[in-house]
């Protein structure tokens, strides 16, 4: 039933870090723009050193140049909003830039789940039919799986979208957050909302669960494969090619499933910031900064950019 106070909101307004002191919103911009700048950077010089360097015109580094430029898009759609609101947060977002703001988080975002699923295929690929790989992670393969990420990612974005823009807001329209996403806006609804908290969590098991077992399956198989390798070292250098992605792994989907798998009655929205600024700043982070310190590859890329050697024919 509609509630008597519903109306049609034309802006919100986050709560953010309102709650904390001047001091402390000063010390968290300071603390989070550093970050921002940090996964700026790294992200660039990934996409940068792999463009560059022939060697690692391969599937995997194609794949993670991708994951770069999604991650980047990612983190630009939500972060310098909210550096401004810490700053001053009492700024209204209009009603439009919300919708835009969370269709483009959810795109990137899903399409980001479906790219290390995508890197866990090609992994699971390499080490376990290596004879085969160059045919089947052609280039066209490898254009195709991205494109489909990505496609995947539009398409539930319109969905959550048009789910929850569907709804009539009532006058209070602050939300609980400090960007727009789908359950602190769900909770603005002046309508019962069970339908759209039932679209949001079977699109969240599309999302999470999914990609999830596909990683999970591989890597059983390619742990399966490695302790076959008769040799020390080549069981070593195996782990080494999965430890980079496997540790991004567990991060990205470990956070971002506490926030969109657990029931409503468990949701803390306080609780909730908290891991989102891990899954918006940390995760993007971490992408750039795993793969550089334990890829021996990219090392020597950066190694051969900064001191200008010639890169190898």
């Amino acid at each position: 039933m509609l509630k008597s106070n519903a109306t049609f909101v034309t802006e919100f307004l986050f709560e953010g870090f309102s709650n904390f002191s001047w001091q402390h919103r000063l010390a968290l911009f300071a603390v989070f723009l550093t970050l921002y700048f940090l996964t700026l950077s790294g992200n660039v010089i990934i996409v940068t050193i792999i463009h560059l360097d022939h060697h690692l015109h391969t599937p995997m580094y194609f794949f993670l140049a991708i994951l770069s430029i999604s991650d980047t898009c990612y983190t630009v759609t939500i972060i310098p909003r909210m550096l401004s609101d810490l700053l001053n947060p009492y700024h209204t977002i209009a009603f439009q830039d919300c919708v835009v703001q969370i269709f483009f988080y959810l795109t990137f975002g899903i399409n980001n789940c479906f790219l290390l699923m995508v890197m866990g295929y090609d992994r699971y690929v390499a080490i376990c039919n290596p004879l085969r790989y160059s045919v089947i992670m052609g280039r066209a393969a490898c254009v195709h799986l991205a494109s489909g990420s990505l496609g995947i990612g539009l398409g539930m974005a319109i969905v959550q979208v048009t789910s929850v823009f569907s709804l009539p807001f009532c006058d209070g329209s602050v939300i609980p957050h400090f960007f727009c996403d789908v359950r602190p806006l769900l909770k603005l609804a002046c309508i019962d909302t069970t339908i759209n908290e039932i679209i949001n969590f079977v699109v969240s098991v599309c999302v999470l669960i999914l990609p999830m077992g596909v990683v999970f399956i591989s890597y059983v198989v390619i742990i399966s494969t490695i302790l076959k390798i008769a040799s020390a070292e080549g069981r070593k250098k195996a782990f080494a090619t999965c430890a980079s992605h496997l540790t991004v792994v567990i991060i990205h989907y470990g956070c971002t499933a506490i926030i969109y798998l657990k029931p409503k009655s468990q949701s803390l929205l306080g609780q909730d910031r908290l891991i989102s600024v891990t899954y918006t700043l940390i995760t993007p982070l971490l992408n750039p900064l795993v793969y550089s310190l334990r890829n021996k590859e990219v090392k020597d890329a950066l190694y051969r950019a900064i001191w200008q050697k010639p890169l190898p024919s």
